[in-house]
């Protein structure tokens, strides 16, 4: 696995820009939209839950498992930008991740943030 399936997040030509701040230096919030999420349970396998069990034994990372959860993430957060973007805004502020178990049969991640119409100062 290279350091590029390691990392998410957005390119630079990206149409919503996401922060995890509450502004965004050199802009100004025109009109707030509200709350959008993406959100999206990942179940493991059993090959990697197998993989996983026997690698916790002897130490070192759960490439698979990281593998997977950077591809959960990511989808999560193109689901936010979908959102804002079907919203109408072009920002999202205070963005943020939050991960749980979802009834014991696999992984939630939910992507979200305050969407925004921001405007060049």
């Amino acid at each position: 696995m290279g350091i590029d399936e390691y990392g998410g997040g957005q390119g630079p030509q990206s149409d919503v820009l996401v922060v995890t701040t509450n502004d965004v230096p050199g802009y100004r919030v025109e009109q707030v939209i509200g709350e959008v999420f993406g959100l999206t349970v990942r179940s493991r396998h059993l090959g990697s839950q197998i993989g996983a069990g026997l690698k916790s034994m002897i130490g070192g990372e759960l490439k698979g498992l990281t593998k997977t959860l950077v591809e959960t993430r990511n989808q999560a957060m193109e689901r936010l930008v979908a959102q804002a973007r079907m919203r109408g805004a072009n920002g999202v502020l205070m963005f943020r991740f939050d991960v749980t178990e979802a009834a014991d049969a696999g992984t939630e991640v939910c992507a979200y943030g305050t969407a925004v119409v921001l405007a060049k100062r």
